[in-house]
């Protein structure tokens, strides 16, 4: 993917104190009921796809997660102090295209480790209605399964998708079972880039409502970027 030689993947020792402090924010800030752990597999590579609902859906990710991940996060929020906490944790600067943070995702997967990806690209409903392609390309070149994680209380209705809960809300984290991309040898280029796609976004929606409809928090009910109120 670069012309510079082999994407560096990100420290193995970020995980080592972020998911710690993630799992404080997700059990002690917030209570976060976690559902499915064990559809993670306990070795080897593994991409995490989670819909995306509010500010805080990263931390709560990297907390939850049963191993050590490195989440692919936008640009936009290397901002300041922040980006200082979000490098020094390990986690993945997604810019200028997104082709250096899929080959760094990808060397992630090569060492055997945890890649996460919000493939809706923004907060908003988390409804996975509208996913991007990465994941898709993660899942085609990282020889790795796929685990779904809907999360659900992170925004609800009505609140702006820099929300940050108040102390102890109650949150839901549910890890679907794993799949894996199962596309015939003769698919090749745009076109298997298409069909793979298409599965990562059914199997995402399909698990983020089945969690929606049996769950007492629901999804928000309104998109502020669909609706342009940001804030």
């Amino acid at each position: 993917m670069s012309r510079r030689g082999p994407a560096k993947p990100p420290s193995r020792l970020g995980p080592l104190w972020g998911r710690p402090v993630g799992r404080m924010l997700a059990h002690v800030l917030w209570r976060t009921t976690v559902i499915g752990k064990r559809n993670v597999p306990r070795k080897g590579p593994v991409i995490i796809i989670a819909n995306h609902v509010g500010f805080i859906d990263g931390p709560v990710a990297v907390g939850v997660t049963p191993r050590s991940a490195h989440f692919i996060v936008k640009t936009e929020m290397f901002v300041s102090m922040l980006a200082v906490i979000l490098r020094a944790s390990g986690q993945i600067e997604l810019a200028h295209g997104g082709r250096e943070a899929l080959a760094r995702g990808r060397a992630v997967l090569q060492r055997g480790r945890v890649v996460g990806v919000f493939p809706e690209g923004s907060r908003g409903s988390g409804d996975a209605a509208s996913l991007g392609g990465g994941a898709a390309w993660l899942a085609l070149h990282g020889d790795a399964p796929v685990v779904p994680l809907a999360l659900l209380g992170t925004r609800l209705t009505g609140e702006s998708v820099s929300i940050w809960p108040k102390p102890g809300r109650r949150l839901i984290a549910e890890f679907g079972e794993p799949f894996r991309l199962d596309l015939p040898d003769t698919l090749k280029g745009a076109a298997r880039q298409k069909a793979a796609e298409e599965i990562v976004a059914e199997r995402l929606r399909a698990h983020v409502h089945d969690v929606d409809a049996r769950s007492p928090i629901d999804l928000p009910q309104d998109d502020p970027l669909r609706d342009g109120v940001q804030g």
